[in-house]
């Protein structure tokens, strides 16, 4: 073969990847794509009634450049295509998957501001029972902490889970009245997921976890008004 025909050849193999990648990312990356692996089906559907419905998959899960295409799509989702056509999949009650927070911030930046936001602007439930805290202090916090915390330590199902007794909005389960009522999770007991619904502001504030050398404050007033306490929280 002559150097010519070579380079022709190597043309082709490049102009066909292209071609095909064209066709193949935009496929891979749409939200009915991720639904057809029966594993994710549940994520999916639950997305689908969620407040980021119009939102795609890879927008919160691959991170942009490059690099996170690489990593989160191409490598990742290879891996876990695999693992579905060949291996054993994660039972969807078991999925875990980890959201940047620079992604999360992408669109909701101005969550850094909501202890600047007046009690009247907040949204329900949380203005009823006067949560205004810190989100820059606690991001801050967890950039320092280095532990790969960030907005899904507190807001992990934010979108793949439903309200629960009867709040208008998926929030962390808390300490709030509300939550003196039994209420069971829809998963399975001792699940990833199952755990992650009774997550609240206790998993750190615990009275036991340090940060700069200070046991964080397990005080009400940390976090809600005052005259809020006595009326919509169990604790005071």
């Amino acid at each position: 073969m002559s150097g010519r025909s070579k380079v022709l050849v190597i043309l082709a193999i490049l102009a066909g990847a292209m071609t095909l990648g064209g066709i193949a990312v935009p496929l891979t990356s749409h939200p009915k794509f991720c639904a057809s692996c029966h594993t994710v089906r549940p994520s999916y559907d639950s997305w689908v009634q969620s407040s980021h419905k119009e939102v795609t998959c890879v927008a919160c899960h691959v991170r942009p450049g490059l690099k996170g295409w690489l990593h989160d799509k191409a490598w990742a989702g290879t891996k876990d295509l695999m693992i579905t056509l060949f291996g054993t999949p994660t039972d969807p009650h078991n999925l875990e998957a980890t959201v940047s927070s620079d992604m999360c911030l992408s669109c909701h930046r101005h969550v850094l501001k909501t202890s600047e936001v007046a009690p009247r602007d907040l949204p329900p439930p949380v203005k009823d029972v006067g949560l205004i805290m810190s989100h820059r202090s606690h991001m801050e916090a967890f950039t320092k902490r280095g532990q790969g915390e960030g907005c899904t330590t507190c807001h992990s199902r934010v979108v793949h889970e439903k309200p629960i007794k009867g709040y208008p909005i998926v929030i962390p389960r808390g300490h709030v009245s509300a939550d003196a009522k039994p209420w069971h999770p829809g998963h399975p007991e001792g699940t990833v997921l199952w755990k992650k619904t009774f997550h609240d502001c206790f998993q750190c504030h615990d009275g036991k976890t340090e940060y700069e050398g200070k046991v964080l404050s397990r005080k009400c007033e940390t976090c809600h008004l005052p005259d809020k306490i006595n009326e919509s929280l169990l604790f005071n």
